[in-house]
This record gives C-alpha cells, sequence and structure tokens, in this order.
C-alpha cells in the first residue's frame, strides 16, 4: 500500500491528480498506523506540537483522556519530516493552526476522511482484500510486535489497551500457533528413530 502511494501506479488520472496534493500526508499517515499502532481518533488528533524529533516521539491523547507519549522510528521521523515541509507552507483554517495533518479545505483531517483514504489505497493495493481500515492497519502492528517480541503485555501497553486481557482475546490465536510449533522444536531424543 505505501508503494502504491508513493508511485501512483494502479491509480486513474484523477486519483494521480489528487494523489500529487496528497502523497506526501497520506505516507506519513500510513507509515504511523503501520509503525506505532495509534488509533485513528488519536492520530486526528495529534497537534505539530505534540511531535518532539528530540526524542522520536509524540504526545497522543488515549481513550478516556489519558495521554501518553509513543515513540516512533526512523521511518516515521522521515515521513513526518517530509509532511512538515509541506505542512509548515499551508495556512490552516481558524482554529486548526497546530493540527498536524489537515484535509484539502485545510482544516484538522477527520476520522471519517482518513477511515476513507485507507479504504481507497487498499482497494486498490489489495483488491482481494475486504474491509482493510485504519484499525486493521493498527491490528498489522500490534501483530507484528507480538512477533517479534512475544512479549503481550509490551502490545497491550503500546497499543494503550486498560486491560491485558483484551489484548489477550485479540492474540489468542497467534498464542496458539506459537504454542504448537514450541511442541515441534523440542525432541526427548537426539533421533526419533533410536531407542534409548
Amino acid at each position: 500500500m505505501l508503494d502504491l502511494v508513493e508511485s501512483g501506479e494502479a491509480m486513474t488520472e484523477r486519483q494521480r491528480s489528487y494523489n500529487a496534493h496528497t502523497r506526501v500526508r497520506d505516507l506519513a499517515i500510513l507509515t504511523l498506523f503501520l509503525d506505532t499502532g495509534i488509533r485513528v481518533s488519536e492520530l486526528v488528533g495529534i497537534n505539530i506540537s505534540d511531535v518532539d524529533f528530540s526524542i522520536n516521539g509524540f504526545l497522543v491523547t488515549r481513550k478516556g483522556g489519558n495521554q501518553t507519549i509513543l515513540y516512533f522510528s526512523d521511518e516515521v521521523e522521515t515521513a513526518l519530516k517530509d509532511y512538515l515541509k509541506i505542512r509548515r507552507e499551508i495556512t490552516a483554517q481558524t482554529g486548526d493552526e497546530d493540527a498536524l495533518f489537515l484535509s484539502l479545505q485545510n482544516r484538522r483531517i477527520s476520522v471519517r476522511a482518513v477511515q476513507q483514504m485507507v479504504k481507497k489505497y487498499a482497494t486498490q493495493a489489495a483488491p482481494l482484500k475486504k474491509h482493510l481500515s485504519p484499525h486493521k492497519l493498527r491490528s498489522t502492528f500490534g501483530t507484528n510486535l507480538y512477533h517479534e517480541t512475544g512479549d503481550i503485555y509490551l502490545v497491550a501497553d503500546v497499543l494503550g489497551h486498560s486491560d491485558v486481557n483484551t489484548t489477550r482475546r485479540h492474540y489468542a490465536a497467534m498464542s496458539d500457533d506459537r504454542r504448537r510449533m514450541a511442541a515441534q522444536k523440542i525432541r526427548a531424543r537426539d533421533d526419533p528413530k533410536k531407542e534409548t
């Protein structure tokens, strides 16, 4: 999907024209989803003043109003810096001057606009996949983090789940797969054909 946004391949002429205006912003948004697991409601609430490149992190307001810092990779840093070069040249509508992500009307981008943007690119990049959404991108991040670390508590913390059991329910199938794999890794004998 990121390659599609960048290249504009498989897009109509009209879509390419629109993409020329939104490509850098859309890459930053999609990269944030895939590299931080942020919720769409959290993403649209980010202000420019919330981003701190000295720690590669940004302040995010979670469900329930709690604020926390989410850290991001060098890939996100590059995408955000590229977008901010453009964003700083845009005069936002009154009240939205500090909004990080803007719509083409120069207002803070809405949850619905982000959902439709993800759906548009997902349909072009993977036409056979149904229901690719910002939440699915968040879930992809969680899955990748869990596969890399095997730490359900870390995944719960980074995703902002208040109860680790919520996270367990989402990743129970992966745990089951890992336990099945573990059953094949250890042998009681060096050569299973030899009797001891």
